[in-house]
């Protein structure tokens, strides 16, 4: 696949069954805002501090520009509910590597499975369309519901920042996972 087509291919929606993936805009920021706001969410992510609205607009800007990055806001079909937001970033095509992230915001979305729905239209993509070989994520190590996620799609464990988050008073590690493309078709 051409530059421009992969180019192309990274803005295009990512069609589910029950959600969709569309770039991320302006518009969506009030909801990222909102989120990182949360100190339930904040924890999880390892954000450290809420996101005010000019902080969230330097993020977006640079979201916009940077072309290692691509972002998406999950919407529900039944409704056109923004949920939550998903991209590739760190992208280095040299070695066909790039980290992952997956937000579901709203709270009342959790534990239905939009999340997994959202990660295999993702790494689809990202595996099929883009031509990487590796991605991977750092999750939070007190994090136990978010570390089951990521290995329900596929990621492995390969190593242990030992306590390389802090937040309220307490150290937790951060993991280190991955999924290969050979991984990611072993379990289609």
């Amino acid at each position: 696949m051409t530059r421009q087509k992969k180019e192309k291919a990274a803005q295009e929606p990512l069609i589910g069954k029950r959600v969709y993936l569309r770039p991320f805009g302006r518009d969506d920021l009030r909801y990222v805002q909102m989120w990182y706001t949360d100190p339930e969410i904040r924890m999880m992510t390892g954000e450290a501090a809420p996101m005010s609205r000019a902080e969230a607009e330097k993020w977006y800007r640079r979201v916009k520009v940077d072309k290692d990055r691509i972002w998406y806001a999950i919407v529900l079909k039944k409704g056109d509910r923004v949920i939550g937001e998903a991209g590739l970033l760190r992208m280095f095509k040299p070695w066909r590597c790039t980290d992952m992230t997956i937000i579901i915001g709203e709270k009342d979305a959790w534990g239905k499975g939009y999340g997994t729905e959202a990660g295999r239209l993702l790494l689809e993509h990202a595996f099929k369309r883009l031509d990487f070989h590796r991605i991977s994520i750092g999750v939070v190590g007190l994090n136990e519901r978010a570390l089951r996620f990521w290995e329900g799609l596929g990621f492995r464990r390969e190593g242990i920042q030992r306590d390389g988050y802090y937040c309220d008073g307490e150290f937790s590690d951060f993991v280190m996972m991955s999924i290969l493309e050979d991984d990611y078709g072993n379990l289609r």
